[in-house]
């Protein structure tokens, strides 16, 4: 046969013309990409005219590689932010695993009281956009010292707290550690929920005590998952951009996101790119190491065979205390935010909370003159609406985009598996999860700012937002689709193709159907993310293209606190009742089988 019959039978199969066609559009929307950052480093930009003497827009220059890491002024460009990264990093792995850790080992081994109620309010914050436990900080801890009215606590006691309590280090390792906290509790909780209670039971049974078993048997076996689960949060840490950016801006402390904000938004988008790639270049790594561990973690739970009566920790005259104390700390964290958010929406002066100062103006008000510009309340505020429609359609055509390349991807991959093109593909679709937001993002920015070939600038368009959203969220989705499509057997598909069904009847009819839920979770798991992201578009929205997150940044750095805390309740409560819907459509639960009985 030769090389034009090998081509046209090859083609002859939609799988392959799928895979093909992935592999060309994959490879210019994540390698191309790439490059042209990598680029962007060694070109001189029109802002930075003034400072690159000499140069005109376009010229090769190590100026900025030179300026971010080998001159005096690296310090404040990089290496403080850089530091300051790794501290909130590793800050946030010690709260998240400790604090996740702990109440995932009390749910699946001790007679703890309020199991189902403190297992899903637990993973509450996760399901929240991060930023808003920042915000409900806010509300409570600022201080007057750096402008502004001061919080419940201060209002309360009259006591101002202090900076370094109320912005800065602390408080973001601690928001970013409850956020992430509900992580760590679904991976180790997990793992200890199938792990074989027998090996405790025998190490009982031979006298060992309590902490002994913790030491020789549990905190082993959980050990992989704990690691994988400080990468996992290390890599989401270090790319978060709107907790550090709400409470260290005030402060000017600045991590690599907000910094990399700040000057590609400036005089100096050269050093954001660098900036960006260098994130880029850690979150890859930190990833092939997780993988690597779940390599490991394979080969390390060989345990056959579960107990089917698990002996709990009697926790005798504690389990009243550690019940309530612990059911108080999610209620704390989950269920007081919104009640703030709502509070701090209803008050015309910030700081006075007696009932006088109360106002439905921020929500059904016309709008004051002397307040905020004359902004009328967000029920009858159009631009507002405009941000919610925007952020609405935003999230339904990346959702649909995301979830339908991903069918189509994980039906080819699943179907070519083990062949290099395969391969290819698949680690392509994967490619975007590896990239912090923001650096992605920036990307983009980059790669459509300008015209490329046939593609006219992008920039300022809605079609840049669906574009890289899409593209952002397509893991999500494909990994959906191949986890479905290995469990369906070829000879279901085959017998359709032996009755002469056609291809696109046959997904239609036979595969998305029998496969529906998964495939659903593909479409949905994007449109959630995607209402909820700031970090990812703050780049590239204009006021044309606005939507609801970035509005709420804005709002907050004009200081209109009530318009950003009510907008802020807006999708808290979009986003849970999605959540919802998901979960009651799909059937699935990311908190089912460690605490739910």
């Amino acid at each position: 046969m030769n090389y034009r019959n090998r081509a046209i039978s090859f083609l002859k199969k939609p799988h392959n013309v799928i895979l093909v066609s992935l592999a060309v559009i994959l490879i210019y929307l994540t390698v191309v990409p790439m490059l042209t950052i990598m680029m962007d480093t060694f070109t001189v930009h029109q802002a930075e005219l003034m400072r690159v003497k000499g140069a005109r827009v376009g010229d090769f220059t190590l100026y900025h590689w030179t300026k971010v890491l080998f001159s005096s002024a690296g310090k404040k460009i990089f290496y403080e932010p850089f530091l300051n990264t790794m501290l909130v990093a590793f800050g946030t792995c010690f709260i998240a695993i400790l604090l996740g850790g702990t109440v995932a080992w009390l749910v699946t081994r001790t007679n703890m009281r309020f199991k189902g109620v403190i297992s899903t309010l637990f993973i509450f914050p996760y399901i929240m956009p991060s930023w808003t436990l920042a915000m409900a900080w806010l509300n409570f801890f600022k201080n007057s010292l750096v402008g502004g009215a001061p919080g419940f606590f201060t209002a309360i006691t009259g006591i101002q707290t202090p900076n370094w309590f109320a912005y800065g280090l602390f408080p973001i390792v601690v928001v970013l550690g409850l956020h992430y906290a509900p992580f760590a509790y679904i991976l180790i909780g997990g793992i200890l929920r199938n792990m074989d209670a027998n090996l405790e039971e025998a190490a009982l049974i031979l006298k060992a005590s309590r902490g002994k078993i913790m030491r020789k048997i549990t905190i082993p076996i959980v050990l992989p998952a704990m690691l994988s689960t400080f990468l996992l949060v290390f890599s989401s840490a270090m790319s978060a951009f709107a907790v550090p950016a709400f409470l260290g801006t005030s402060v000017r402390f600045q991590v690599l996101t907000t910094q990399m904000f700040r000057t590609l938004n400036g005089l100096n988008p050269g050093y954001g790119y660098i900036i960006a790639l260098i994130m880029i270049l850690i979150g890859v790594l930190i990833l092939g190491i997780n993988q690597k561990i779940i390599g490991t973690r394979r080969s390390f739970t060989t345990i056959t065979g579960k107990s089917s009566n698990i002996a709990y920790l009697n926790l005798r005259g504690f389990r009243s205390v550690i019940s309530v104390l612990l059911l108080l700390l999610v209620a704390l964290v989950c269920i007081v935010p919104l009640l703030s958010f709502a509070l701090e929406s209803f008050i015309m002066e910030p700081g006075n909370y007696s009932l006088g100062n109360f106002t439905t103006l921020f929500w059904v008000g016309s709008g004051d003159p002397t307040i905020a510009n004359g902004e009328p309340g967000v029920l009858r505020n159009s631009s507002i609406f405009h941000g919610l429609w925007n952020s609405v359609r935003l999230s339904v055509i990346v959702a649909f985009i995301a979830g339908s390349v991903g069918i189509l991807a994980g039906y080819a991959i699943v179907k070519r598996r083990n062949s290099r093109l395969s391969l290819l593909v698949n680690n392509l679709a994967f490619f975007p999860y590896l990239m912090p937001s923001m650096a992605f993002g920036a990307i983009y920015l980059s790669m459509f700012a300008v015209k490329r070939g046939f593609i006219p600038p992008l920039y300022g368009t809605f079609a840049l937002l669906v574009l890289v959203g899409a593209v952002k969220y397509l893991p999500f989705a494909s990994r959906a689709s191949v986890g479905a499509m290995h469990q369906l057997s070829n000879e279901i598909e085959e017998a359709g193709t032996i009755q002469g069904i056609g291809w696109g009847k046959r997904m239609l009819r036979i595969i998305i159907p029998i496969q529906k839920a998964s495939f659903l979770s593909g479409y949905l798991l994007p449109f959630i993310s995607c209402m909820r992201e700031l970090s990812l578009f703050i780049l590239l929205v204009t006021p044309s293209s606005r939507i609801l997150t970035t509005m709420l940044f804005q709002y907050n750095e004009k200081g209109w606190n009530q318009y950003a805390n009510a907008i802020n309740l807006l999708i808290v409560l979009f986003v849970v009742i999605s959540n919802l819907v998901v979960n009651r459509v799909t059937g699935a639960s990311i908190d089912k089988g460690i605490g739910g009985h």
